[in-house]
């Protein structure tokens, strides 16, 4: 093994070790984060459909700075009596060099699973709420929480949020087919504030507690109402709104015990469901029923 190693070693001089586990900063000054893929050069970018996707050069030094993290749960478990969970986000910066000169900032973003989803504009015509103008949304997160140590807008740069999608508007991803209105942006916006009144997007600025720029930590609360899937936390380090380094973890959110079974059951046997809820049903009207005459005749 030893041999082989060095083998390869020899013949790939340019290959780059990894920098830690979660790690996806580009260990090369030129190295993407994502392999290049076969996209058109202009991306619909939020709010701006036209807006084209920036092109930033990665830090001179990326290795300078690194982040350990932790979180205090992994795996989030749906019960019958859930009503939230809060996810404690902890972790340190790694450094092989004094402390750069700037200041020193933490992003903490945690996003569920995203899935395509239209925005309908209703007006009122002869006295009915109808739909009429729509925007379909190429992906959207049902769920999304940023988590800083400041003003978002003063320590990221937007040539850095094009880049990583941390902000809000940029979550959203590109527009699907062809955009039937002329203007999306009242559109983008509705959703960003309907989904911020339900407590499904938050911005928490000021909510990273950062200790002598090593030690950060923050809390961010998921909501009752999650929906199964894998969700990311990411995790940046930042100098003069540039992003230095970034982590990543997953974290698993299923559902157990009886809400898995009626779940599984529901969709692999929906006949079988609907006839046990309606015997529910019946048992629990002529149980009503029973408990009324008693009290009557009592």
């Amino acid at each position: 093994m030893r041999t082989l190693a060095l083998i390869l070693a020899l013949a790939l001089p340019d290959l780059a070790l990894a920098q830690g586990t979660g790690s996806t900063m580009p260990a090369q000054p030129d190295a993407g984060l994502i392999p290049p893929v076969d996209r058109p050069e202009n991306w619909p970018l939020f709010p701006d459909p036209g807006q084209p996707r920036s092109v930033v050069s990665p830090t001179a030094d990326p290795q300078a700075e690194q982040v350990v993290a932790g979180l205090s749960d992994s795996s989030v478990a749906i019960t019958t009596s859930f009503d939230g969970s809060d996810i404690l986000i902890y972790g340190a910066v790694r450094r092989e060099a004094p402390v750069p000169e700037g200041e020193l900032d933490v992003i903490v973003t945690i996003e569920a699973p995203s899935q395509p989803l239209t925005i309908w504009k209703k007006t009122r015509r002869a006295g009915i709420w109808v739909n009429t103008d729509r925007v379909e949304v190429g992906a959207a997160p049902s769920y999304y929480a940023v988590a800083t140590t400041g003003p978002l807008d003063q320590i990221l740069l937007p040539d850095w949020d094009n880049r990583y999608r941390i902000s809000l508007p940029r979550v959203l991803r590109a527009f699907e087919g062809a955009i039937e209105v002329e203007n999306s942006v009242p559109f983008t916006e509705a959703l960003l504030r309907i989904r911020q009144q339900n407590g499904h997007y938050l911005l928490e600025e000021g909510a990273v507690t950062l200790v002598d720029d090593t030690l950060f930590r923050t809390d961010i609360r998921l909501p009752a109402n999650l929906l199964e899937g894998d969700y990311r936390a990411r995790i940046f380090l930042l100098r003069e709104g540039q992003v230095i380094d970034a982590y990543s973890a997953a974290i698993e959110v299923r559902k157990v015990g009886l809400e898995r079974w009626l779940y599984n059951l529901a969709f692999d046997q929906p006949l079988l469901y609907g006839l046990m809820s309606l015997a529910v049903a019946v048992f629990a009207g002529w149980g009503a029923s029973a408990a009324f005459r008693k009290l009557r005749r009592a």
